[in-house]
């Protein structure tokens, strides 16, 4: 139980949350943040499911690594990832069909996903299961927290709503000569936020940037 979690398996999990998350420092996956960022509930299921997929994809990976061709490695990766996400398509429109309509063709789209295929190649091929799965499980959750913080504060100062609940949209708030920003709910705005918190994270975190 301790090697399960010792302290590398730690920092295998932990790192991409913060000083390696893959938004952010690797700058992977950006695309789908100007897409599924407008409200927060899409956010949350598209990064519950791109963690879900990149976890048991590593896993799957990394346990037939030993057999698969070096020729033919990708295509083996983008079938496993496929399967996968096509599983968790079906699962979305039978338990969360409203999101899954929101999400459209963006679920579809999580294989071609960079953030995946980049710890296929790059951690799955050369470790085991179980290093794996905390590997693929930190990414998803770093690009998770990431969708989350610019879908929070896109739908608050977009729409004054949070998880289609009224936060901004009262009398009181108003009269205050509060308006809605409309801004925040177009696609560039996605860039323009995760752009600042990447700013926000180089600059306390001098290491971090490029020389």
């Amino acid at each position: 139980m301790g090697q399960l979690f010792s302290s590398k398996n730690k920092e295998v999990f932990a790192t991409p949350l913060g000083m390696n998350n893959p938004v952010t420092v690797q700058v992977l996956g950006i695309c789908s943040a100007l897409a599924v960022t407008a409200k927060l509930e899409p956010a949350i299921v598209m990064g519950l499911s791109v963690t879900v997929i990149t976890a048991f994809s590593n896993v799957v990976i990394s346990l037939i690594r030993k057999t698969i061709p070096n020729r033919i490695r990708i295509i083996v990766q983008l079938v496993v990832v496929a399967a996968l996400v096509t599983i968790v398509s079906e699962i979305l429109k039978a338990f969360a069909y409203d999101v899954s309509v929101q999400l459209s063709v963006y679920v579809g789209l999580i294989i071609t996903n960079c953030i995946l295929m980049g710890r296929l190649e790059a951690f799955a091929m050369m470790n085991g299961p179980w290093e794996s799965f905390l590997d693929g499980l930190g990414n998803g959750l770093g690009y998770a927290k990431i969708l989350i913080i610019v879908a929070f504060i896109r739908e608050l100062l977009g729409s004054g709503t949070l998880l289609g609940f009224n936060i901004l949209n009262y009398e009181p708030i108003k009269n205050m000569g509060y308006v809605n920003n409309g801004l925040m709910l177009m696609p560039p705005m996605a860039l323009i936020i995760v752009a600042c918190i990447i700013w926000y994270q180089r600059a306390h975190h001098k290491e971090l940037q490029e020389k």
